[in-house]
């Protein structure tokens, strides 16, 4: 879920053939609204995908994720299982969606486009992916100065400034 930034729903409906390891890809083909898209996913996320095949086994089912019983685990089951992973490690009240929005954070912050991380999460409004866009001022500022072409200070803009008053 936070290596793809993807719903709990989508992560439940894959099924084997929906990831590709090699490519570090995933085909989220029910996503919301019926949209399919193709994501990438990162390299820890391929690595425990890895591992989880391994210990999951052969089956029937070609479900990504199976239960104890070998069928496909549940939304439900997976938000107990994000919240009890959360609790061994210190954090209460953690959910599926905290993890997507995570994903998108950590997206914005490491310099990511609005547009990029509406691909990513399957958004069909950029509305809707503005509200993952809490960004600090300080990262604001920080991509203002170092991207805008009018945002760069030099001496000359200094001595101007202080002569005419408008310092600060």
């Amino acid at each position: 879920m936070y290596g793809a930034g993807l719903r709990v729903a989508e992560v439940a409906s894959l099924d084997i053939f929906d990831i590709s390891l090699s490519e570090r890809l995933v085909d989220v083909r029910e996503g919301k609204g019926r949209k399919q898209r193709i994501v990438p996913v990162g390299p820890p996320a391929v690595t425990a995908v890895r591992e989880w095949l391994e210990v999951r086994g052969d089956a029937e089912d070609e479900c990504l994720f199976l239960n104890k019983h070998k069928r496909r685990l549940s939304t439900r089951a997976m938000h107990r299982i994000v919240r009890d992973a959360g609790l061994k490690n210190g954090i209460v009240g953690s959910h599926p969606h905290a993890l997507r929005h995570t994903c998108a954070t950590h997206l914005l912050a490491g310099g990511a486009d609005l547009r990029a991380i509406q691909e990513q999460l399957g958004h069909s409004s950029l509305s809707s992916t503005q509200r993952y866009s809490h960004v600090s001022i300080e990262r604001l500022l920080d991509v203002y100065r170092e991207s805008h072409p009018r945002a760069q200070i030099n001496d000359d803009d200094n001595k101007s400034s202080k002569k005419s008053g408008l310092e600060e």
